[in-house]
């Protein structure tokens, strides 16, 4: 009797699936490292970052001499296992959330004093630390 018992609670678990509980994107995720677009998704840790819009770019034009660097932000979604927020990511400085770390590594292209940088040119990379 006991053996039946046995075999009629365990017959259900045999018959799931184990789904990993990570986080979801509209298609696919580059790999972290990878330098993406505005709207374009990539993997950081287990998160999935999406630049959304640039917010600030008073970055020193490459070809001019300044006396403050400036700052680039970066609105930006950052969605992991059972949370989403979306982040003002500044090139070079972490950002902590839910006990996580991201930084903007880099951003091109450099600015210059004669064009301003269409939306659809910027590159960035975002890792997690």
């Amino acid at each position: 009797m006991k053996a039946y018992l046995a075999a009629a609670l365990l017959a259900p678990l045999s018959a799931c699936a184990i789904v990993p509980d990570t986080p979801m994107a509209n298609g696919d995720s580059a790999a972290q490292g990878t330098a993406v677009g505005i709207d374009e998704p990539v993997w950081a840790g287990d998160s999935i970052v999406t630049p959304l819009a640039v917010t600030e770019d008073s970055r020193c034009p490459m070809n001019a001499r300044c006396i403050w660097a400036g700052k680039l932000t970066v609105s930006t979604r950052i969605a992991a296992t059972h949370w989403t927020q979306t982040a003002p990511l500044t090139l070079g400085e972490p950002y902590t959330v839910m006990g996580r770390s991201y930084v903007l590594v880099s951003a091109t292209p450099e600015k210059t004093t004669d064009r301003e940088i269409p939306a659809r040119e910027y590159r960035f990379v975002i890792e997690r630390r």
